[in-house]
């Protein structure tokens, strides 16, 4: 499919537009500042900003485009939002806190653990050009968790994205890590929501769990 990927220079845009041409997709690259021209694109991929990704994913349900969006940063309330107004346009959005495998079964181990050890924190760590904080990863954890889990966010240079969780009850500490080492292994996890937008339901589908 003809796929509008924003944020098409940046890091993850850089390591995705290969991947999505390898897997057969016509990439159209849309820069910070471009105007967002979305005719002819059956779904867009957001690897952007908090403060653009809302007006990007508007954009879109404008103009019938469905969404794939890993950008973090927007609340529920926003979320929901575009989820009613994508309902209304009968267009699909897909957001996930984050596209690679290994951390959404470190979300589903984390949730398992949480209901047999009563200790548990949550430290990520990402690079310092990332702009929210705690990440979106990590608040999703955090609530699937089922608690009010502290969260201890790190941001410096070098990293890209790593997140541990730590459970613990008396003599015994369980310590749960996924380090992403190239953001590489974010293609999967869109290719998989791009190949299976066509099953969801019009508005918002939140979290990579719900397509594995």
């Amino acid at each position: 499919m003809k796929v509008a990927l924003f944020g098409y220079q940046g890091k993850v845009g850089r390591a995705l537009a290969p991947k999505l041409e390898e897997a057969g997709h016509t990439v159209h690259g849309i820069e910070a500042g471009d105007e967002p021209t979305l005719d002819g694109s059956e779904a867009m991929v957001d690897f952007t900003q908090p403060d653009v990704v809302e007006g990007n994913i508007r954009a879109s349900i404008a103009a019938g485009v469905h969404c794939v969006v890993g950008t973090t940063g927007l609340d529920d309330t926003t979320l929901q939002a575009l989820g009613d107004l994508a309902a209304a346009r009968d267009v699909r959005v897909f957001v996930a806190p984050n596209f690679s495998i290994g951390a959404v079964l470190l979300m589903r181990f984390a949730e398992e653990a949480a209901r047999h050890l009563p200790g548990a924190e949550i430290i990520e760590l990402h690079n310092a050009a990332k702009k929210d904080a705690p990440s979106g990863t990590a608040m999703a954890t955090a609530k699937r968790m089922g608690r009010d889990v502290p969260i201890h966010s790190v941001r410096l240079p070098g990293l890209i994205a790593h997140q541990e969780v730590l459970l613990s009850d008396a003599g015994q500490l369980l310590t749960l890590r996924h380090d992403t080492l190239s953001r590489d292994s974010f293609a999967p996890g869109v290719l998989l929501a791009l190949d299976r937008l066509a099953t969801l339901p019009a508005g918002l589908t939140v979290g990579l769990d719900a397509l594995l």
